[in-house]
């Protein structure tokens, strides 16, 4: 009678299980920022090409930009009527109700408008970018672009992180701009602060700074979101499933790096 000479599996404790289960989500994720910034530079690589074809940069200004103007204006009027009530709740018990606008300018101008903007922004852009590139992957649309010798870096990729780029901060301004005056009209016609009293306390800790601090931020953002948008959406597969699922991983790719370089850029601007 023969002897099974197998090893069985050593049985691994919890704490070895979890000590694993960490190392394979620490490797993972390096290996995820890895091709991410290989996919981010390529993009730079081919960055000349695409500035030779402005058509293909302004028609996704258009898109990406202009037609998501709607959507982010509305959101920017809750926005500044949230903003008012929240600082005069916070602060007024402890300072004049005059210095309102100077808590909404500096919080909207800094923080809100342009990380609230983002993640509105990635909520359409993001989604549309990875939808739509995942599709063509998937129906070798891409393969095809390749087999005629058009690089897909050029015409499909860079195009969109720049014009994302450009119309994220120019979007991020109206929302901005809009949030103050829908605060200036709640403090004045809730809490009864005059427009002259309100925009005074605006100017009053306005400074040149706070708007560089919004402008990069939102440049910062915008190049997130389309990259999180391409990167997931190029490398989609599985079919019309996949698509679905790389979405959902871009949407939430682009959220978590907007949030994380917010707070890196927190520290170096402030």
């Amino acid at each position: 009678m023969g002897m099974n000479t197998a090893k069985s599996a050593p049985k691994l404790n919890p704490l070895d299980r979890l000590a694993i289960s960490l190392g394979s989500s620490a490797r993972e994720s390096i290996e995820l920022v890895g091709s991410i910034f290989t996919f981010y530079l390529k993009m730079l690589k081919v960055l000349p090409s695409s500035a030779r074809r402005p058509y293909l940069i302004t028609e996704q200004m258009f898109i990406l930009g202009v037609q998501s103007i709607p959507i982010v204006l509305l959101t920017s009027v809750f926005v500044g009527a949230v903003s008012a009530w929240q600082v005069q709740y916070i602060f007024g018990d402890a300072i004049p109700l005059t210095y309102l606008g100077a808590g909404v300018g500096k919080a909207v101008l800094t923080e809100l408008g342009p990380v609230l903007t983002a993640l509105v922004i990635t909520g359409r852009v993001g989604a549309k970018l990875a939808a739509e590139l995942g599709t063509m992957k998937v129906t070798e649309q891409v393969d095809a672009m390749v087999c005629l010798s058009l690089d897909p870096y050029t015409y499909l990729l860079t195009p969109r992180l720049v014009a994302s780029c450009i119309m994220v901060p120019v979007l991020t301004i109206f929302a901005v701009a809009l949030a103050i005056v829908s605060a200036q009209i709640i403090a004045e016609v809730a809490l009864g602060l005059s427009f002259a009293a309100f925009y005074k306390g605006v100017r009053l800790l306005f400074k040149t700074q706070d708007l560089v601090i919004c402008i990069v931020k939102s440049f910062v953002f915008g190049m997130v979101i389309s990259l999180a948008g391409c990167y997931y959406g190029f490398y989609a597969k599985g079919g019309a499933v996949g698509v679905g699922a790389y979405t959902k991983k871009a949407v939430v790719a682009a959220m978590v790096m907007v949030l994380v370089s917010n707070l890196i850029l927190v520290n170096v601007l402030l």
